[in-house]
């Protein structure tokens, strides 16, 4: 039976959460295959120049906020900016350590955004994810 997520994109920079991240995502045998951005710019880089090995439209992107470089907000802000066939159907979910309201109502301001959930990831989440969005 194929799984709900074809793929999950994580863009966070720190490699001790893509690792839990992606060792639940892989547990919960919900998603075919998780790829992982470090960084903006390398998650933006993905989205618009396919390297067609390796390269696997993403489904769902859990987007953290705080990077360096280029923060989850400025990311949306380019993110936005794509052309519409390249963000269709994707649903882009905040995933952060940013207990901070203000974070939060910002990411709400984004169209992109579908919820605003704080780390870790968890199988109860990615149900949620699943029966919200993929169902």
């Amino acid at each position: 039976m194929p799984k709900p997520i074809r793929c999950i994109l994580l863009i966070d920079d720190d490699p001790d959460d893509n690792f839990l991240h992606r060792m639940v995502i892989e547990e919960s045998d919900l998603c075919e295959e998780v790829r992982v951005a470090e960084n903006g710019p390398e998650a933006l880089r993905y989205l618009t120049q396919p390297d067609d090995a390796y390269y696997l439209r993403p489904d769902l992107i859990f987007l953290d906020i705080n990077m360096p470089g280029m923060n989850g907000f400025e990311f949306l802000e380019e993110y936005e900016k794509l052309p519409p066939e390249l963000k269709s159907s994707l649903v882009v979910l905040m995933l952060t350590t940013s207990l901070n309201p203000v974070d939060k109502d910002k990411a709400t301001r984004f169209q992109a955004v579908g919820g605003y959930h704080g780390k870790p990831l968890t199988q109860a989440m990615l149900d949620e994810v699943v029966t919200r969005y993929f169902q």
